[in-house]
């Protein structure tokens, strides 16, 4: 029979082991600890955490853990972060800027604070894109800037929520360089004692001026002397945007030359709601709500809960006579020109729109000039319904030169039982191979 052999481990194997499982338990316990206090601080999810150490600053790796000392200058620290990583958590503190911040052709980058104050000394955080695809849904939030500026320039879908804009020339910067910055969310944010809070600014080079889809809700301005809330510049185009549960603030202790807005850009489709405009000077001195510039191209729109309280010089100073549109708001259009077509086949047709408002109501009148003798000519006018119906047509035809006005009778077959009026579509035709005759539509209405 064959005798069995014996395994013994030494002491000196077994106490390496226990070492060994001691250290890896220490280590454990280390990362459960630190994930514990790293989530009660809100910075886990963040590449850096940035810590406020006396003068100085505390940058720390994430996923690393290692940590570092940076000497007096908050923004070389963040700087760093942000070539290293795509976000930054700034816990309680104040980070005292001595260069601007750039943040170039980043994707989703997150820079939040934590009750965090930055002191800009004039610098700016710049999200850039050399074209909008490369810079993409950054987020900026929960920080008081104070004399600084966050810039966003070719950048798409960037989000800026609950910052405080203390003392600045310059809130929030939009600025297009090389393309285009759309989808900007700027919201709960406050500007105080700002020269300009949002800026969007004239497109360079082969920029186009859009920054389209741009939403600011729930922001706050409070204005000094010479500054304007929101500036659109000639060129920018703040259009197809909402401006919604917005206050103005101006005039406070006799203040003058205050705007809430200056449009000398593009606001087309812009709608304002619940937006309130309140100047509290006794002797209004250029002071505006609105201020249309000469190259406005158009205004926005006002829909309900717009407010005007207090003193103005004027609540929308117009000088240049721009179209301004509104919730029920009158209309008038004048002189369109009708296309008309010939061998009594109709050709094309001119539109008639408010955009974004639907019309209300419309009366319409109808001149046909520049007839050739035996020629007759017909006119077509119809409502464009917004389910693309069409309404009975109304047809007017002209053997000589003159002008008509539509009845009520014949206004009666165009309006629906109910629907909502898209558009007065009017075509003509003439009886003859070729025409000179010139046809025109104007008339005025109630759009909303």
């Amino acid at each position: 029979m064959q005798a069995t052999s014996k395994i013994t481990i030494s002491k000196r194997v077994i106490a390496v082991f226990l070492v060994a499982l001691l250290a890896l338990s220490a280590f454990n316990i280390y990362l459960i600890v630190n994930q514990t206090i790293n989530q009660g601080n809100g910075a886990i999810p963040y590449d850096f955490v940035l810590s406020q150490n006396g003068n100085n600053y505390q940058l720390r790796n994430m996923l690393t853990g290692s940590s570092k000392t940076v000497f007096g200058d908050a923004s070389s620290a963040i700087n760093t972060a942000l070539t290293q990583g795509d976000s930054i958590y700034l816990n309680t503190g104040n980070y005292t800027l001595k260069q601007d911040i750039l943040v170039s052709n980043k994707m989703n980058v997150k820079i939040v604070g934590d009750e965090a104050a930055i002191i800009g000394n004039g610098h700016k955080i710049i999200l850039y894109g050399d074209n909008y695809t490369n810079s993409e849904y950054a987020t900026i939030s929960d920080l008081t800037i104070i004399n600084g500026t966050i810039r966003v320039e070719n950048s798409f879908g960037t989000t800026i929520s609950s910052v405080i804009f203390e003392n600045t020339s310059i809130g929030i910067e939009l600025a297009n360089t090389r393309s285009w910055s759309e989808n900007t969310q700027i919201e709960d944010c406050r500007f105080i004692n700002a020269t300009e809070g949002i800026a969007f600014r004239t497109p360079v080079g082969n920029a186009t001026g859009s920054y389209e889809s741009t939403e600011i809700d729930r922001c706050f301005f409070n204005l000094r002397d010479n500054s304007v809330g929101i500036n659109v510049e000639a060129s920018a185009q703040f259009s197809n945007s909402q401006l919604q549960n917005v206050r103005f603030w101006l005039g406070e202790d006799s203040m003058t030359n205050q705007t809430g807005i200056y449009v000398n850009g593009s606001m087309d489709q812009t709608l304002l709601s619940s937006v309130v405009f309140e100047s509290f000077t006794n002797v209004p001195d250029d002071m505006f709500a609105v201020d249309i510039g000469q190259s406005c191209n158009p205004a926005p729109v006002l829909d309900t809960g717009v407010t005007f309280l207090g003193n103005w010089t004027a609540i929308i100073h117009n000088p240049f006579s721009k179209w301004i549109s509104g919730a029920s708001t009158a209309f008038e259009k004048e002189g369109v020109n009708v296309p008309v077509g010939v061998n009594n086949q109709y050709s094309g047709n001119a539109s008639i729109q408010t955009l974004p408002l639907k019309i209300l109501t419309f009366k319409p009148e109808i001149d046909v000039e520049n007839l050739a003798p035996n020629e007759a000519v017909t006119v077509r006018i119809r409502f464009e319904f917004i389910d693309n119906s069409m309404s009975n047509p109304v047809v007017k035809t002209f053997t000589n030169s003159g002008a008509v006005w539509l009845t009520d009778d014949e206004m009666m077959q165009l309006y629906p039982s109910q629907n909502i009026i898209w558009a007065v579509l009017v075509d003509a035709k003439s009886n003859s191979t070729s025409s000179g005759a010139v046809v025109t539509v104007s008339g005025y209405g109630t759009a909303g």
